[in-house]
Protein backbone atom coordinates (compact mmCIF):
# COMPACT_ATOMS: atom_id res chain seq x y z
CA UNK A 1 0.00 0.00 0.00
CA UNK A 2 2.75 2.09 0.40
CA UNK A 3 2.36 2.38 -3.84
CA UNK A 4 -0.78 3.84 -3.64
CA UNK A 5 0.03 6.18 -0.61
CA UNK A 6 2.90 7.52 -3.67
CA UNK A 7 0.65 7.73 -6.46
CA UNK A 8 -1.69 9.45 -4.42
CA UNK A 9 1.42 12.16 -2.77
CA UNK A 10 2.51 12.46 -6.19
CA UNK A 11 -1.02 13.11 -8.01
CA UNK A 12 -2.05 15.53 -5.62
CA UNK A 13 1.33 17.38 -6.03
CA UNK A 14 1.01 17.26 -10.14
CA UNK A 15 -2.79 18.68 -8.73
CA UNK A 16 -1.19 21.38 -6.75
CA UNK A 17 1.34 22.27 -9.19
CA UNK A 18 -1.02 22.11 -12.60
CA UNK A 19 -3.57 24.16 -10.57
CA UNK A 20 -0.74 26.60 -9.48
CA UNK A 21 0.63 27.39 -13.38
CA UNK A 22 -3.20 27.23 -14.40
CA UNK A 23 -4.14 30.34 -12.22
CA UNK A 24 -0.80 31.87 -13.22
CA UNK A 25 -1.46 31.55 -16.99
CA UNK A 26 -5.02 32.57 -16.45
CA UNK A 27 -4.32 35.75 -14.04
CA UNK A 28 -1.67 36.47 -16.82
CA UNK A 29 -4.12 36.27 -20.11
CA UNK A 30 -6.62 37.74 -17.69
CA UNK A 31 -4.75 41.21 -16.92
CA UNK A 32 -3.54 41.12 -20.53
CA UNK A 33 -7.24 41.17 -22.14
CA UNK A 34 -8.67 43.00 -19.40
CA UNK A 35 -11.01 46.20 -20.51
CA UNK A 36 -8.62 49.34 -19.49
CA UNK A 37 -10.30 51.56 -15.83
CA UNK A 38 -13.28 53.18 -16.93
CA UNK A 39 -11.13 56.40 -16.69
CA UNK A 40 -9.14 55.65 -19.92
CA UNK A 41 -11.76 53.58 -21.29
CA UNK A 42 -13.67 57.50 -21.04
CA UNK A 43 -10.53 59.16 -22.54
CA UNK A 44 -10.55 57.11 -25.11
CA UNK A 45 -14.23 57.39 -26.18
CA UNK A 46 -13.87 61.16 -25.79
CA UNK A 47 -11.06 60.76 -28.07
CA UNK A 48 -12.12 58.87 -30.52
CA UNK A 49 -15.33 61.44 -30.60
CA UNK A 50 -13.77 64.17 -31.36
CA UNK A 51 -11.93 62.56 -34.17
CA UNK A 52 -15.53 61.42 -35.42
CA UNK A 53 -16.40 64.85 -34.84
CA UNK A 54 -13.34 66.90 -36.31
CA UNK A 55 -13.98 64.37 -39.78
CA UNK A 56 -17.41 65.45 -39.50
CA UNK A 57 -16.40 69.11 -40.09
CA UNK A 58 -14.04 68.07 -42.65
CA UNK A 59 -17.22 66.54 -44.32
CA UNK A 60 -19.69 69.31 -43.81
CA UNK A 61 -16.91 72.05 -45.06
CA UNK A 62 -15.87 70.00 -48.48
CA UNK A 63 -19.70 69.23 -48.68
CA UNK A 64 -20.50 73.29 -48.48
CA UNK A 65 -17.55 74.24 -50.91
CA UNK A 66 -19.22 71.49 -53.69
CA UNK A 67 -22.63 72.67 -52.93
CA UNK A 68 -21.03 76.42 -53.34
CA UNK A 69 -19.57 75.22 -56.36
CA UNK A 70 -22.83 73.97 -57.67
CA UNK A 71 -24.79 76.65 -57.24
CA UNK A 72 -22.42 79.08 -59.08
CA UNK A 73 -22.38 76.82 -61.99
CA UNK A 74 -26.06 76.68 -61.51
CA UNK A 75 -26.46 80.16 -61.67
CA UNK A 76 -23.93 80.66 -64.68
CA UNK A 77 -25.43 77.92 -66.51
CA UNK A 78 -28.76 79.85 -65.72
CA UNK A 79 -28.11 83.04 -66.85
CA UNK A 80 -26.44 81.46 -70.20
CA UNK A 81 -29.95 79.89 -70.96
CA UNK A 82 -31.74 83.02 -70.30
CA UNK A 83 -29.42 85.39 -72.91
CA UNK A 84 -29.76 82.29 -75.18
CA UNK A 85 -33.41 82.25 -74.76
CA UNK A 86 -33.59 85.86 -75.09
CA UNK A 87 -31.40 86.31 -78.20
CA UNK A 88 -33.20 83.46 -80.10
CA UNK A 89 -36.90 84.40 -79.14
CA UNK A 90 -36.00 88.22 -80.68
CA UNK A 91 -34.20 86.47 -83.73
CA UNK A 92 -37.69 84.26 -84.23
CA UNK A 93 -40.09 87.57 -83.11
CA UNK A 94 -37.82 89.43 -85.89
CA UNK A 95 -38.00 86.54 -88.98
CA UNK A 96 -42.11 86.34 -88.09
CA UNK A 97 -41.99 90.25 -88.45
CA UNK A 98 -40.00 90.22 -91.87
CA UNK A 99 -42.23 87.78 -93.14
CA UNK A 100 -45.50 89.41 -92.22
CA UNK A 101 -44.33 92.03 -93.94
CA UNK A 102 -43.25 90.26 -96.78
CA UNK A 103 -46.42 88.75 -97.14
CA UNK A 104 -48.51 91.80 -96.66
CA UNK A 105 -46.10 93.68 -99.21
CA UNK A 106 -47.26 90.13 -101.64
CA UNK A 107 -50.60 90.68 -100.90
CA UNK A 108 -50.49 94.30 -102.13
CA UNK A 109 -48.75 93.96 -105.20
CA UNK A 110 -51.05 90.84 -105.98
CA UNK A 111 -53.96 93.66 -105.18
CA UNK A 112 -52.63 96.02 -107.21
CA UNK A 113 -51.37 94.33 -110.21
CA UNK A 114 -55.42 92.38 -110.28
CA UNK A 115 -56.15 96.16 -110.53
CA UNK A 116 -53.57 96.91 -112.70
CA UNK A 117 -54.68 94.40 -114.89
CA UNK A 118 -58.29 94.95 -114.85
CA UNK A 119 -57.37 98.92 -115.53
CA UNK A 120 -54.86 97.46 -118.51
CA UNK A 121 -57.79 94.91 -119.44
CA UNK A 122 -60.51 97.85 -119.39
CA UNK A 123 -57.80 99.74 -120.75
CA UNK A 124 -57.08 97.35 -124.37
CA UNK A 125 -61.55 97.02 -124.04
CA UNK A 126 -61.69 100.53 -124.70
CA UNK A 127 -58.79 100.41 -127.82
CA UNK A 128 -60.38 97.22 -129.58
CA UNK A 129 -63.59 99.03 -129.46
CA UNK A 130 -62.05 102.14 -130.73
CA UNK A 131 -60.39 100.35 -133.50
CA UNK A 132 -63.42 98.39 -134.19
CA UNK A 133 -65.78 102.32 -134.42
CA UNK A 134 -62.64 102.87 -136.52
CA UNK A 135 -62.99 100.21 -138.59
CA UNK A 136 -66.40 101.00 -139.19
CA UNK A 137 -65.75 104.41 -140.26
Amino acid sequence: MSNQEENQNINSKDFLLGTLIGGIVGASVALLYAPKPGKELRQDLNEGASMVRDRAGEWKDAAYEKSSEWRQLAQEKSGEFSTTLTDRTKDLTDRVRNTKDQIQDKVTDFRSQKNADETLADTIEEAADAIEEDTKE
